[in-house]
Parts: structure tokens; C-alpha cells; sequence
């Protein structure tokens, strides 16, 4: 039960986050911030969705015209109404898993200036002062794609559903000819 200790754990945290470097803790805000996203959507889903679609209808519903051009255009209106509340943060999600890699890639430069830093410094037979750059090097990239690819899934997921949902309700509210 010693590695739920949560003192080990922040220790393993903090020691993990100096050997990638500075710009580890970006990559740990950005998937804090992607996984938050992604837990807004999924709790929108969950307990607002079916709100929403149900007073669109209702309004939808309450309208005694449903052929004119101004029903059209209510409907419309109310169509992207969903499709706008479907679609929040999902835009912001993609951007966070785009970004991810390219944080990654940015402390694998990082890394690789402290190596050369280290070369410079102490020769290029350091093989010890070079190992610390070289982890600094792939630690980034590597928390990197695990935070584009944690997420990856999700974006997709959120959009398809997106996509389905308005169709569904523009499909729901029925035009009469």
C-alpha cells in the first residue's frame, strides 16, 4: 500500500517533471486542461444534452405554424442551437491534442540544447551529463504523444456524436409541406 502514499507519489511527480525539464510542466497543464475539456463534454452529455433536445422540441412543438419561411427559419434556429451546445469545446479539445506533440517536440529541442550544453562544457566523453539531456530529450516527447493520444479518441468520439445528435433533432422537428 506504500505506492498510494500520496506524499511518494507527489515525490514521484516532482522527480519525474525535473527529469524532462521546463517543458514537461506545459505538457502537464495542457493534458490537465485537455482532460478537463474532456470531462466537461462528457458530463454535458450525460446530464444537459437531453435537457436541451427536449426544450428545443418543446418549443418546436408549441409553434402552430411549422410551413412558413419563418418556421423554417425557427427551425433553423433551433437546430443550431443543438448543434452549437453539441459542438462546445470539442474544437478546443482537437487543439489540445494537436498541440500536445508539438509541446513534446519543443522539449526534445530543449533536451537536446542541454546535451550540447553538456558537450561544450565537459567534452563529448561525459557520457553521464549527456544521459540527463538525452532523457530530458524523450521524456517531452513521449508525454507528449501520451497526451495527444489519451485524448485522441475523445475529440472523434465528441464530434461523431455531435454530428448525430443535431441530425437527430433536425430529423425530430418536422416540417409540414
Amino acid at each position: 500500500m506504500g505506492w498510494l502514499n500520496p506524499a511518494r507519489a507527489w515525490d514521484g511527480l516532482q522527480q519525474f517533471l525535473d527529469m524532462g525539464g521546463p517543458v514537461l510542466v506545459v505538457i502537464l497543464i495542457a493534458t490537465f486542461i485537455l482532460w478537463a475539456l474532456i470531462l466537461e463534454r462528457a458530463l454535458y452529455y450525460a446530464f444537459a444534452h437531453k435537457a436541451n433536445v427536449a426544450r428545443v422540441t418543446r418549443e418546436w412543438e408549441a409553434r402552430s405554424d411549422h410551413s412558413s419561411w419563418y418556421a423554417h427559419a425557427i427551425r433553423d434556429k433551433l437546430i443550431s442551437q443543438i448543434k452549437l451546445k453539441a459542438e462546445q469545446n470539442v474544437a478546443h479539445i482537437k487543439t489540445v491534442v494537436a498541440l500536445a506533440p508539438l509541446l513534446g517536440l519543443l522539449g526534445t529541442v530543449v533536451g537536446m540544447v542541454s546535451v550540447f550544453d553538456v558537450m561544450t562544457v565537459a567534452g563529448s566523453s561525459d557520457a553521464r551529463g549527456m544521459a540527463a539531456g538525452v532523457s530530458r530529450a524523450t521524456i517531452p516527447t513521449m508525454a507528449g504523444m501520451g497526451g495527444a493520444i489519451s485524448g485522441l479518441f475523445f475529440s472523434y468520439q465528441f464530434e461523431r456524436r455531435a454530428r448525430r445528435e443535431t441530425a437527430v433533432v433536425a430529423d425530430h422537428l418536422e416540417i409540414e409541406h
